[in-house]
């Protein structure tokens, strides 16, 4: 069997094919506020400002990030010392769920104020009937997160959720009182300042065209991380993935971290035909993780054309997939130590703990270790049913602590390995089209329901329709 490792005499098979797309000309031209694929992908200014760097893509977009960024900060500073908030609800799907979500709980200790933060993306009103029972109305901040504020999820939600406030909210009389009632209570993320308004929206911070939904969080979408870790920390973390958009920009590609991450992917998709990958933070506050890069990976690259629309000739993005360890081990590891497919590990592992509890830690990173070791090595028995075959590959990032500039470098990292192999496979990273033909029927199908009429239907949904009608 081919060992299917990938070692240093790896590097220059994969790296000469994609001297076109992925060298050093086309990471300055990302830096340089070029389009690649026709978008602009200026978001990285976001991260320049944390050091007051507006080199390259900051030149023209640094007083404007800085302004709307410095604004944000305030306002959550402002929330996190207004003791009449104990409750934080974020209603938003996708980038504008994800991300923050993730980061929240990922930097969970380093959160003093004592506010709970709550995030409401799903449609299904059982999750925000969930949330909404454990709060009061007087001491809860809404905040709705929605580029267009028109994302039907979070629009829904929104509605439902004010509705809710006006019939709890104790002062009546203030509901639409200028700095009381819903103006003070609810606050949107949106470019779309106009819709927020008449929704009785006063407060609202902007992000811009230029700045995808999954590439969102260092932007006003990250004001849920700013109440949470406080101003200091948010620029810590937007400093770390300063420094990942430093080495990405100017390391050799055979140290570059990003770029071998990303012809990674390429080797194993295209090169060993792996259609998966198994992201296994051993850390529980990463438990969001496998979640945030299944958006990140699969939105940016899960394409079968290029930038210009053409078929490519060849499998683009894999699934992506995974749990932290070590419930992993007991869930699904099996198939990855014995199942008939090869699936690539990526192990996540940090070095250090702040839970204090003895003997925990070391257990931990035995045991990221021990499933890295017998994935690679495997283990020889004549009894089939005990054979490990070995040679399965798997990636180990080691951090030395969960901190906000650590975990800024690692989702910077994941965000240009993405870019890195997307280029490579032609693609444009940053459109999302394979979204847009489900919200297209289900706006269809809900008129359906309401009207009754079935006529011109397929038959599958013809018929759900009719049982569901019963």
């Amino acid at each position: 069997m081919p060992c299917l490792r990938a070692v240093r005499s790896t590097i220059p098979k994969t790296a000469p094919p994609c001297t076109g797309c992925s060298d050093a000309r086309l990471l300055a031209k990302f830096f340089e506020n070029q389009l690649v694929a026709g978008i602009n992908t200026a978001y990285v200014a976001m991260n320049n400002i944390a050091n007051n760097d507006a080199t390259g893509v900051g030149k023209s977009n640094s007083d404007e990030v800085q302004q709307t960024l410095s604004s944000m900060l305030a306002f959550a500073e402002h929330i996190r010392a207004d003791a009449q908030f104990t409750d934080i609800v974020n209603i938003g799907i996708g980038g504008s769920d994800n991300g923050p979500r993730m980061v929240t709980q990922a930097l969970d200790a380093f959160a003093t104020t004592g506010k709970r933060l709550h995030f409401v993306s799903n449609v299904d009103g059982a999750e925000l009937a969930a949330v909404l029972k454990q709060l009061k109305a007087e001491n809860t901040l809404f905040i709705v997160s929605s580029k267009s504020f028109t994302t039907l999820e979070t629009i829904t939600n929104a509605q439902s959720a004010k509705a809710w406030f006006a019939a709890n909210y104790p002062n009546k009389s203030d509901l639409g009182v200028a700095g009381k009632g819903i103006a003070k209570h609810f606050v949107a993320l949106t470019s779309n300042v106009k819709a927020a308004q008449a929704f009785g929206i006063s407060t609202t911070f902007g992000f811009w065209d230029w700045v995808g939904g999954r590439y969102s969080l260092w932007s006003a979408i990250g004001l849920p991380i700013a109440i949470a870790i406080g101003e200091k920390n948010f620029r810590e973390l937007l400093a770390g993935a300063a420094d990942m958009d430093a080495h990405f920009c100017t390391a050799p590609l055979t140290h570059n971290l990003p770029v071998r991450l990303g012809l990674l992917d390429v080797w194993y998709r295209n090169f060993h035909g792996f259609t998966s990958r198994c992201v296994a933070p051993y850390h529980s506050a990463l438990k969001r993780l496998p979640a945030y890069l299944q958006q990140l990976d699969m939105e940016s690259n899960g394409k079968r054309v290029d930038a210009k629309g053409e078929v490519l000739p060849f499998a683009t993005a894999t699934l992506v997939w995974g749990e932290p360890g070590t419930d992993g081990q007991h869930t699904f590891f099996q198939v990855l130590h014995q199942g008939s497919d090869t699936v690539p590990v990526e192990f996540v592992v940090v070095k250090r703990e702040r839970h204090g509890l003895a003997g925990h830690q070391e257990k931990l990173l035995a045991n990221a270790l021990a499933q890295s070791q017998a994935l690679m090595l495997g283990k020889t028995d004549p009894n089939g049913h005990k054979h490990f075959p070995g040679n399965r590959p798997s990636t180990t990032l080691l951090l030395d602590d969960l901190t906000p500039a650590s975990l800024g470098a690692l989702i910077a990292l994941y965000e240009h390995r993405t870019f890195v192999a997307g280029s490579v496979w032609g693609i444009n990273s940053f459109d999302q089209w394979g979204v847009e033909l489900g919200k297209a029927l289900a706006t269809d199908i809900e008129k359906r329901f309401q009207t009754g009429d079935l006529s011109g239907l397929d038959a599958s949904t013809h018929g759900l329709m009719r049982k569901l009608a019963e």
